[in-house]
């Protein structure tokens, strides 16, 4: 089988200024960010869908998004692939004291069991010591600091969200988030009765995160969850699709209440078939 050392070599040839692929040798580190983001879009799919057939293929998609930046760093003296192993292998060590009290990656593991909780507290208080050393100015230091602005906007906003609440700058239960969505729904309805575009816009976005915080709250994953409501939407949709197919039909001959008892019997049939399962 092929090594790690195989696919760096590779990648070293592709870039060849004289000998390379034509497309890999003009690429950037901003050109290459879509298709990273894409790629892990992808393992994260096969994982939902549970194919685990395709899921070694899509991994080694996303290791030759490293495997590319590194080669780029590499070429302008920045550093490389194995300062990459190592900066990461590092810092789990030392994010993880309980496990590896000594710093020792090889020592033997007979060494007192924290909690998950216990766990977590460390891990929270390791990175804030790391951001206020990475800090030009400790005292002006944020806990939001180092939120990537380049997340998907729902986890962004529950990541915000989780920071604000290892304060106390949160809802005590999740019975009050319901009543400020409520209340931000309202304002919405205040903003179209206005017709003011872009106030309808702002308190749209308030919704939607205090929609985040409703799912924080009950415990649940907002990227994920609407991951999974598209993935019905889709579903259903097609249903609709071809059921009108099977009569002939047009989608746009049909009224609204046709289309809607389409949707009816879509659901229904999910239910069925999860009902058998």
């Amino acid at each position: 089988m092929y090594s790690l050392e195989d696919l760096l070599h590779l990648m070293n040839r592709l870039r060849d200024p004289q000998y390379g692929c034509p497309w890999d040798i003009k690429q950037t580190y901003a050109s290459i960010v879509p298709h990273t983001l894409e790629e892990a879009y992808e393992v994260a799919d096969a994982i939902e869908r549970g194919d685990f057939d395709h899921l070694q293929g899509e991994l080694g998609d996303l290791l030759f998004q490293v495997v590319y930046y590194s080669q780029l760093a590499r070429e302008e003296g920045r550093f490389e692939f194995a300062g990459v192993v190592d900066s990461i292998t590092r810092k789990l060590i030392r994010r993880h004291p309980h496990v590896f009290p000594t710093g020792d990656l090889y020592a033997p593991l007979d060494i007192p069991q924290l909690s998950e909780e216990q766990v977590k507290e460390r891990w929270e208080a390791i990175k804030a010591q790391e951001r206020a050393e990475k800090s030009d100015a400790p005292e002006q230091l944020s806990l939001l600091d180092d939120v990537p602005s380049a997340l998907p906007s729902l986890s962004r906003a529950a990541k915000l969200q989780k920071r604000a609440s290892r304060v106390g700058f949160d809802w005590p239960a999740a019975l009050p988030v319901v009543d400020n969505v409520r209340e931000e729904l309202d304002e919405v309805l205040e903003a179209m009765a206005d017709n003011d575009p872009a106030a309808i816009a702002d308190e749209v976005g308030d919704l939607l995160f205090a929609a985040v915080n409703l799912a924080r709250h009950l415990k649940v994953d907002p990227e994920t969850a609407l991951r999974g409501a598209n993935a019905k939407f889709e579903r259903r949709f097609r249903f609709i699709e071809q059921a009108l197919r099977d009569t002939h039909r047009p989608m746009e001959d049909c009224t609204l209440e046709e289309l809607d008892a389409l949707w009816g019997e879509a659901k229904h049939q999910e239910k069925n078939v999860s009902n058998c399962g």
